[in-house]
């Protein structure tokens, strides 16, 4: 089944979040990457919000899936499904003109990701698909000067990638793509837990406790304690126990100290003329997650230069495909197209 439609869409596929915008219309979907499938027919019974919610609930006749990993696609089949379901969810009607999409990637994935991405947009519809890297999305979703000669430095730490990149002259200079980012920060509460207190729990919660107590550094306002709840490993039993942030800061270390040396690394390739423009402009964090208490303080101490957050810094990556539809000819020549017509 096939979608026909005539607007022309903006999509920031992620590994934890789907956001998808329309030309005229703005942004008009925020959903989890999350699909639950029926095992014996293989179709889709939930997505997005409703599907996240069975992550770790469902019985054994149903599986709820992140189809997305490290910010590419893990499961085409359901990357496609995702897609259509969304998709047709957004339009308020049919027509026989199927749309140009423009879609954010990572900028360090292979040729070969590239097509899948492609291929599933392709195949839930789109008669041409063009693909942007995220740190520039990023940067125009910000409304940063890309076109100028002076450089700009973004980093973007999604769910499953953090990209670095340092823009000018409406093109990447420098340009570091990790694959450690929100999901990571969640594994590592994970295995904190279970390493000191043999409780096993699942990503939802690793990323309930992160939200309310993680930090990338201390603070003197800080929740300093919450309970969690989780099976315990010895006893095979459900049990409660309290965690303070001071060890979830300390068990996000190694994740941070891995983007932190990342940023070291891409700074020490930029060339010394944008690096002094970076000097004086600073660094710009988007993506969700930069909301992580203290990120951008983090950075900016390690770096010794001005970091800010984005406002709405989750939008940004959709925005700036947004902002690539409303003045497509301007922004043509930064995009990865390849035009099939069917």
């Amino acid at each position: 089944m096939k979608w026909f439609i005539g607007n022309d869409i903006g999509i920031d596929l992620g590994t934890a979040t789907t956001l998808i915008y329309i030309k005229g219309k703005g942004i008009v979907l925020n959903e989890p990457t999350v699909v639950a499938i029926e095992k014996s027919t293989n179709r889709s019974i939930a997505i997005g919000v409703e599907a996240k919610k069975m992550l770790g609930r469902t019985p054994d006749s149903i599986t709820a899936v992140r189809p997305m990993k490290d910010g590419v696609i893990a499961d085409f089949e359901m990357v496609e499904e995702l897609l259509r379901v969304l998709l047709s969810k957004v339009q308020a009607r049919r027509l026989f003109i199927r749309p140009r999409v423009v879609v954010s990637v990572p900028s360090g994935i292979t040729a070969v990701e590239h097509r899948a991405v492609r291929d599933s947009i392709e195949h839930a519809g789109a008669r041409e698909v063009y693909l942007v890297p995220e740190p520039l999305a990023a940067a125009i979703g910000v409304g940063l000067p890309i076109n100028a000669p002076s450089g700009n430095m973004v980093i973007d730490v999604g769910g499953g990638t953090t990209e670095i990149a340092v823009v000018a002259l409406a093109g990447i200079v420098t340009n570091v793509s990790v694959r450690i980012a929100g999901d990571e920060m969640n594994d590592a509460i994970i295995q904190h837990l279970k390493k000191k207190y043999n409780l096993l729990i699942g990503e939802g919660t690793a990323e309930d406790v992160k939200i309310s107590i993680g930090s990338a550094l201390p603070f003197s306002n800080e929740d300093n304690e919450t309970a969690v709840k989780g099976i315990d490993l010895v006893a095979g039993l459900p049990r409660t126990v309290r965690v303070n942030s001071e060890e979830i800061r300390a068990a996000l270390h190694e994740p941070l100290e891995r983007i932190i040396a990342s940023v070291r690394d891409a700074l020490e390739k930029t060339p010394p003329e944008l690096a002094s423009d970076i000097v004086e402009s600073g660094i710009i964090m988007t993506g969700g997650g930069s909301l992580l208490q203290g990120l951008p303080e983090l950075v900016s101490k390690e770096t010794g230069l001005p970091v800010k957050l984005a406002e709405n810094p989750v939008e940004c990556v959709v925005k700036g495909t947004g902002k690539i539809l409303d003045n497509f000819e301007h922004y043509y020549k930064i995009l990865l197209r390849e035009r099939r017509v069917r």
